[in-house]
Formats: structure tokens, sequence, C-alpha cells
């Protein structure tokens, strides 16, 4: 499979708002313009190599959800096509096309919006510290990567490059947000993962936990930025699920874990990944496209 990695862009006639962990943000007008790039980010810190694809797999991953959770609440996109866009774009269509996503111009709320069906990562450690997570108070006894009996909303900061998340409790997330709105993302949050992580299980797919965020437009809360995909969600496949420990993955776990393994100390500079480490998680974006949509990128 021949592809181009991007990991940065450079489009000169195009205002440039912000480069993510990720994306790049340009404002097009009335609209943004979201260029998901193939930069991965672990820990918080961007690694030096690109993942064949990713770009691709997380525009198309968050395309299919936005469809699907329409019912739900508003979100950003306008289109992901590139004859859609302004034609000042146009020049940049090798580049933009089957990774952008023309969206509304929305104020972000500052908050990650973490949901949790099942007890793992920062949730689990924090758990077995303080028998909470966000403030939450859980049942004594539970294993690492067990089901929740319900899902819970666990908000985080939302930290600037290099910064790391912080969970927090919805009494310290009302200093961000007025109470309304916050109810109004949380229960958007929850419908979501319900609708989503149900539809996901009928593919062979258990969706852990995952990470939304909303934004402003015309006085409306809307769902932003990007949804339910590998880079914002823990995907275990449901054949392999075992409670008692860590999950097989199909998203950027599998590079956590090879951090890990080399004791790397979550700070920039980031290693060299090996060839191979590229490749399978390369790989696993586009199963989990697969297995999720049916749609194959080549």
């Amino acid at each position: 499979m021949a592809n181009k990695i991007i990991l940065q862009t450079n489009f000169p006639k195009l205002n440039l708002v912000k480069r993510g962990k990720v994306r790049d943000i340009y404002e097009v007008g009335e609209y943004f313009l979201i260029v998901s790039t193939d930069r991965l980010s672990a820990f918080d810190v961007i690694m030096a190599q690109g993942i064949p694809f990713k770009g691709q797999v997380l525009t198309k991953i968050s395309e299919f959800w936005f469809n699907y959770t329409n019912d739900i609440i508003e979100n950003h996109i306008v289109s992901t096509n590139v004859e859609d866009f302004p034609s000042i774009c146009h020049e940049y269509k090798s580049d933009l096309t089957g990774r952008s996503m023309l969206v509304k111009k929305a104020e972000v709320i500052p908050i990650e919006c973490i949901v949790r069906g099942y007890i793992s990562g920062s949730g689990w450690n924090d758990y077995k510290k303080t028998g909470e997570i966000s403030g939450i108070k859980l049942p004594a006894g539970l294993s690492e990567s067990e089901k929740l009996f319900e899902p819970i909303f666990t908000p985080s900061t939302k930290a600037e490059i290099g910064l790391h998340d912080e969970n927090i409790s919805f009494a310290q997330a009302e200093k961000i947000a007025d109470k309304e709105t916050l109810n109004k993302i949380r229960q958007a949050t929850l419908d979501i993962y319900k609708k989503c992580s149900d539809f996901a299980l009928t593919k062979g797919i258990i969706i852990a936990d995952t990470k939304m965020e909303f934004g402003i437009y015309n006085n409306k809360v809307i769902l932003v930025d990007e949804l339910l995909t590998p880079d914002s969600s823990r995907f275990w496949p449901k054949d392999k699920y075992k409670i008692g420990g860590a999950q097989e993955s199909y998203d950027k776990q599998f590079v956590r874990d090879y951090l890990i393994s080399i004791n790397f100390n979550k700070q920039p500079p980031p290693p060299q990944l090996p060839e191979e480490i590229i490749q399978k998680t390369s790989n696993k974006y586009l199963e989990v496209l697969y297995q999720l949509t049916g749609e194959r990128i080549s």
C-alpha cells in the first residue's frame, strides 16, 4: 500500500490557527479546516515519526460516528469532500483529500469529556489509590479492565501540548463551564457512548472509554473535534477480553506499552519507534476502521 506520510501541513494561502498534537487547524472564511496529520502523540509527547494512513483513518471514523450520532446532538461537520471546500483550498487537494474536515467555527469548551464503561488507564490508577475516579466513589474490589455497573462521566482538564491532562471532579469542572452547559455535555457524552458502544459490540469491539469535546456555536452546544477514534478511545477485541489486567487493543495503547517497556520518561524528546511498531500500529488503525465501517483505505 503506497501512502504519503504527512507530519505537518503547509498551506501558505490559508490562515494557520493552531497545530495540535495531531491536527493542523486553518481558518477559511466562516469555517475552520481541520487536517488530520499522521502524527502520533503518546503520554502527551508527539512522536518524531508518523503512522501510515493514520490521518485518513481518524477522519473516516470520526465522520462515520458524527453521522451516526447526529440524532443525539448537532456536530461541527460541514463536509469532508474537498470539492465542497472554498476554492482557495483546492490547490492543496492532494494533501487534503481523505484527511480533512470543513467545520463550523465553534468556541471550544476547555474540558475533556471522558466517559468510562470499563476501568482502565489513569482511571484504574486513581481507583487503586482512592477508590474513586474524578470524585465518583466506585464499589470496592473492582479488577483492572472490569466493566462498570454503568458508564461514568469523568472530565479532565484540556492541557496545552507538552502538559498532562488532569482528572477533575464535576464540581471542579463547574469552575470552567456553567452548570447548565456541563449537564448538557455530560448527558450527550453518556448518550453517545451508550449508542456507539452498543453498535461497536455488534462488530466485535469493546469501547472501554473515550473522550469527546464540545463547543458553542450560535449559542448552542455542539459536538466538535474528533469522535470515537483509536486516538481518543480504548478499543478492545471482544473475543480476547479478559478481566484482571491490561487488554489487547486496536488503539495507540500498543505504542504506549512499547514506550513503557523501554522506560520512556514521558518527556520530550521522543525515542525513535522501531519500524515494526509503526507498521503494527498502522495495521491496527486500518483494522478497526474496517471492522467498524466496512471501509478499506488503499
